[in-house]
């Protein structure tokens, strides 16, 4: 077997709000974690609570690399978290550098999200359309639950409100506060590449009319959607993937910023049904790649 990809810790991948590791026979991670372990890669698809806090989701995901560094007997992993995924390793890594070798962003809104404040504005919790939209949610958290085959543990409770504050620009600046590690000094700009022993690092997509909205998202409700939610957008105007801004996804060495890849595209979601030319795979090769060559 190829060991291309052997990377010295195991990778651990971490899915954003409502995220899962396997509902029926559809993986959050579509195609990445085969391509990963044909490399030879040690790969953990983990589930936290798809609605809650970072916090809280990164207290649940802490409990996950206690198992999984004693499973293996590795003294740490590598973090790759998707959106607010993205958030969730990063408290852990905060709290428990030494069990964590790297965290990697992929469109994670580590500055907020503008479309996170939009709903906040318009969507108020103690308004009709708030409290519609939270029925929504928890409807849709129960059922992907009873769907999910990829995770066997205990249940997690919803808190949307929670998990909604934790995406907002002013919920994420008091996340910035406590956990600041890589995260860049200027707007733009890139951050610290390591930070108590732990290497950070991110990429992330935009929308591109004439790439994004051709090719198979044709046939993806995804791209149509995030088409819509960037119409919220007014700082990223035009620069963001449809929940995430392009500078708000900065954190540590920036890969790259303008894939051409929306919010779901960037892990392969639909079923893989992503815009014309875009390789969200390859991305994920790529990066373990680089682990491997920082010896990590």
């Amino acid at each position: 077997m190829p060991q291309s990809l052997a990377t010295r810790y195991p990778l651990v991948l971490v899915p954003g709000m409502l995220g899962f590791v396997r509902l029926g026979l559809f993986p959050y991670w579509y195609g990445i974690v085969p391509a990963l372990r044909a490399g030879g890669a040690q790969v953990y698809p983990v589930q936290v609570a798809p609605l809650d806090s970072s916090e809280v989701r990164g207290e649940q995901l802490l409990v996950q690399i206690e198992r999984i560094r004693r499973e293996t007997g590795a003294d740490k992993v590598n973090l790759i978290g998707h959106s607010q995924g993205s958030l969730t390793a990063r408290y852990a890594a905060a709290k428990r550098p030494e069990w964590v070798a790297s965290v990697t962003s992929v469109a994670g809104p580590n500055h907020g999200s503008e479309l996170a404040d939009h709903i906040h504005t318009h969507y108020p919790v103690d308004g009709a359309k708030g409290r519609i939209m939270s029925a929504l949610f928890h409807l849709v958290a129960w059922v992907m639950g009873v769907l999910e085959t990829g995770y066997r543990g205990p249940r997690f409770k919803a808190d949307l409100q929670a998990s909604h504050m934790s995406l907002t620009s002013a919920g994420v600046a008091l996340f910035n506060q406590q956990y600041p590690q890589g995260l860049p000094e200027t707007w733009g700009g890139q951050g610290a590449e390591e930070v108590n022993g732990v290497r950070y690092y991110s990429w992330s997509g935009t929308l591109q009319p004439g790439i994004t909205d051709r090719g198979r998202n044709l046939f993806d409700g995804t791209n149509r959607s995030c088409r819509l939610f960037a119409r919220s957008f007014v700082r990223e105007k035009g620069q963001c993937d449809g929940m995430v801004g392009r500078y708000s996804s900065h954190l540590g060495l920036v890969i790259g910023d303008d894939y051409p890849l929306d919010h779901f595209d960037i892990v392969n979601q639909s079923l893989g049904l992503v815009g014309k030319g875009a390789e969200p795979i390859r991305l994920f090769v790529e990066h373990a790649q680089r682990l491997k060559a920082a010896g990590v």
